[in-house]
């Protein structure tokens, strides 16, 4: 049955993903950082979840890999990149040579790819609020605050118990107990009420 779910979950996610695309959370830093905004980037960046690739790196991980029989090192292993990084496997988040992230100086498409790509890095906003390609503009934004378009159409997501459980799951060699409502309100980062 969960690998009937995973697959149907994956298929999902792949369509979904060739609807629209992630950008990258550098993205979404332009239009959230703001206090009468909510400063939800701000907010996040003190989450676990804005250094959730960085564990990847770290030793303990490397001893859980090993343990698993992982073949890849964390940083590169599919199993643990669908969750520490933004749409691994479906458009997002790709394991480079290590050349991508030096592109020459006057290498601007290759800046920019390596950029967005070290923005997918960690749980950043698309990986909870979906691809943000179409809804980022600031008139779709506003369409979507005032009810006249539905978010979904533009690739946002609600954000649900079952959008956490995608990776807060015993599929995790570090999974603890969930619960939805208190790590929600840990990582909560709302608009202010006067926006709504």
């Amino acid at each position: 049955m969960v690998k009937y779910i995973t697959a149907i979950l994956i298929l999902t996610s792949v369509v979904w993903a060739q609807q629209f695309e992630y950008m990258g959370t550098h993205k979404c830093k332009a239009c959230h950082s703001s206090a009468k905004k909510g400063a939800q980037y701000k907010l996040w960046k003190e989450t676990k979840h804005a250094k959730a690739y960085d564990l990847l790196l770290t030793d303990e991980a490397k001893q859980i890999a090993e343990a698993k029989g992982l073949t890849n090192t964390p940083d590169k292993a599919p199993e643990c990149l669908e969750c520490h990084t933004v749409g691994y496997g479906v458009g997002g988040y790709e394991v480079k040579e290590a050349e991508f992230w030096s592109p020459a100086e006057d290498d601007r498409k290759g800046k920019k790819a390596a950029k967005r790509m070290e923005n997918l890095k960690n749980i950043g906003c698309e990986i909870c609020h979906g691809p943000g390609s179409e809804y980022k503009k600031k008139k779709t934004m506003e369409a979507i605050f005032a009810g006249e378009v539905k978010g979904v159409d533009f690739g946002l997501l609600e954000v649900t118990e079952e959008t956490c459980l995608k990776c807060h799951n015993k599929r995790s060699p570090s999974f603890k107990p969930f619960d939805y409502e208190t790590r929600l309100e840990e990582i909560a980062h709302p608009y202010p009420p006067d926006m709504k």
